[in-house]
């Protein structure tokens, strides 16, 4: 199988694990329901991200639009370069680390784009509907982010020696997350740690 149509299927798989999961978790849970996964290490809580990574955000409308045009030529720019590096016949991981990055960053850049459009809003009480009779919540390229995996896999207090937070209490991992999110974070990852002599002599 040649390199393109390994990039392809890896962009699409993620694609459809990430947008599946969220409609899944949009249309069945309401806005900050918690459902444990594995004890109390591994739940799946619904929550939106209005804004940048961590639920950060910045310029309000403007600021909004401004992220995810940016977040769409960013993937432009990858995809473009995933391309060249087909053609110079880069290593198959090389490609496959950088599209589960393409892929992930596509995955939100769907949810900001089209979630306001498709879906009413998600409340504290309520379920959102797809294509609801009332409208969407939120114009185009103003929709939020749905995230939903949250791992506190380790909590404690900082000891009363430690500077600032001390005696205090602190969760990790505190952010919740989505399956884009992941596919970003593991491409990024392995890309650095595997790969970085490809870029280096690249």
């Amino acid at each position: 199988m040649k390199k393109q149509h390994w990039a392809i299927i890896m962009v699409l798989l993620i694609l459809i694990v990430d947008q599946a999961t969220k409609i899944l978790v949009k249309t069945n849970m309401h806005l900050e329901e918690m459902i444990p996964v594995i004890g109390d290490r591994v739940f799946i809580y619904f929550v939106e991200n209005p804004g940048f990574a961590f639920g950060m955000s910045f310029g309000g409308v403007l600021g909004k639009i401004a992220l995810t045009l940016f977040r769409l030529v960013a993937s432009i720019l990858i995809g473009i370069y995933i391309h060249r590096l087909i053609k110079r016949n880069a290593p198959l991981d090389v490609i496959l680390g950088l599209s589960a990055i393409l892929a992930g960053a596509a995955g939100n850049i769907i949810d900001s784009a089209f979630y306001g459009l498709i879906f009413n809003e998600s409340t504290y009480g309520t379920v959102a509907e797809l294509f609801s009779e009332s409208g969407g919540y939120a114009p185009f390229l103003q929709g939020h982010v749905v995230d939903m995996i949250y791992c506190p896999v380790l909590r404690g207090t900082f000891p009363e020696w430690f500077p600032i937070w001390s005696g205090e209490p602190f969760t990790f991992f505190k952010p919740i997350f989505n399956i884009a999110d992941s596919a970003i974070t593991i491409g990024v990852i392995y890309l650095l740690i595997f790969q970085h002599k490809f870029f280096k002599d690249a």
